[in-house]
């Protein structure tokens, strides 16, 4: 009985050396990529040549002097519009997913009354910005 106890015990620290053994490999990998990046930054910024002139630290858009206050009103519209974006953005790539789990079996009811849902507020949405106007382009 002690034996088989013993084999059992030592066949599961094989699998939990095996286990933290992939574990420090992606560790590695991690640390590398932190070095390269550390080196990289730290070699620009040891390689670039560090004159500052009135000219340098001067505020610089488009190649228009800036003439003004730097404080300036955006319309509302265009984070709308962002948002319509993001919103039909996050729909398609709920899609993609969503008709992968559909054709698997098993799933089929589910992720479609899942679906229906996320539609009904995708279209609440949709219906509120046609409402507010919008939709239309002034």
């Amino acid at each position: 009985m002690r034996e088989t106890l013993g084999d059992s015990t030592i066949a599961a620290e094989s699998v939990a050396a095996g286990y933290f053994a992939s574990y420090s490999v992606v560790g590695l990998i991690a640390l590398v990529g932190v070095l390269f990046v550390a080196v990289a930054f730290g070699a620009g910024r040891l390689l670039r040549p560090v004159v500052p002139t009135p000219e340098k630290l001067l505020t610089y858009e488009c190649g228009v002097d800036p003439v003004g206050e730097g404080w300036a009103h955006t319309q509302v519209r265009y984070y709308v519009y962002a948002f319509l974006y993001v919103i039909f953005a996050v729909d398609s790539i709920f899609l993609f997913p969503w008709a992968t789990v559909f054709a698997a079996p098993g799933y089929g009811a589910t992720t479609l009354v899942e679906m229906f849902i996320f539609l009904g507020f995708l279209a609440v949405g949709l219906l509120y910005a046609y409402k507010k106007g919008v939709l239309t382009w002034t």
